[in-house]
């Protein structure tokens, strides 16, 4: 892991590598991260409050900041607001469960997305690499049918309504729609949108589905679908029925 320093970098304009600037006070959480992300070609600085991440976003010039909705000293949507001043750096947040106001103040404050905490590489990733190159990181809405998921600006719309949906059952909406058409396992579910390996019961998992399900008015469960067994599909079935009356 990249080490901060206080002066600035003179050749920062020459890096040939992107510099990802994590502001987390959980540092074994930024550790494992980094030595993920240095895998795949990523340096990576981190300190633990916002005092020290101001400082560094101006000595290290990086190509993304990415925050902890809970960072110290300073909080992540004050520095949103003084970093996006000093420079059009893209500043991510980190968001765990209970975290969705400080989430909608970030976005509001200049943050360009919100991220799951504890980190996941294969959804940071593509956000660094397309900063550094210039590129767009990702696909930023998805749309199934009726529903609409803007995934930076985490917000959901129905029917072009707006729906609140709680961090955790947007992340379940998320994984659903990267993968229309296909079932997802529980064990895949716990993985991606728990970040977890751990067994858990099959209920847990149920009851966000089943609140998903109301929160968009899927009252026939056309939408999301359970595979019984298995676990659970999200089905375009406009799409559908267009491929299966096109001659």
């Amino acid at each position: 892991m990249t080490q901060p320093q206080t002066t600035p970098e003179v050749n920062g304009g020459s890096r040939t590598a992107p510099l990802l600037l994590v502001a987390d006070p959980e540092t074994s959480l930024v550790q494992g991260l980094a030595d993920a992300l240095e895998r795949e070609g990523v340096e990576v600085a981190g300190v633990t409050d916002g005092a020290q991440a101001l400082l560094q976003a101006g000595a290290l010039q990086p190509d993304v900041v990415l925050v902890s909705a809970s960072l110290p000293v300073i909080g992540a949507v004050e520095f949103v607001r003084a970093v996006r001043l000093a420079r059009a750096v893209p500043v991510l947040l980190g968001v765990g469960e209970g975290h969705a106001e400080q989430a909608v103040q970030a976005l509001a404050a200049g943050a360009t997305a919100c991220v799951a905490r504890p980190y996941r590489v294969p959804e940071l990733l593509p956000l660094v690499q397309g900063a550094f190159s210039g590129e767009p990181g990702g696909r930023r809405t998805l749309v199934v049918g009726r529903v609409e998921l803007d995934v930076h600006a985490y917000l959901v719309r129905v029917d072009g309504r707006a729906v609140h949906l709680p961090l955790r059952e947007f992340e379940l909406l998320h994984y659903l729609m990267r993968n229309t058409h296909r079932t997802v396992t529980r064990e895949q579910i716990m993985r991606h949108v728990w970040n977890s390996t751990e067994t858990t019961s099959t209920n847990t998992i149920a009851v966000h589905v089943k609140r998903l399900r109301a929160r968009l008015g899927d009252t026939d469960d056309r939408l999301i679908q359970t595979v019984r067994g298995v676990g659970y599909r999200l089905v375009d079935r406009a799409a559908q029925d267009r491929s299966v009356g096109t001659p």
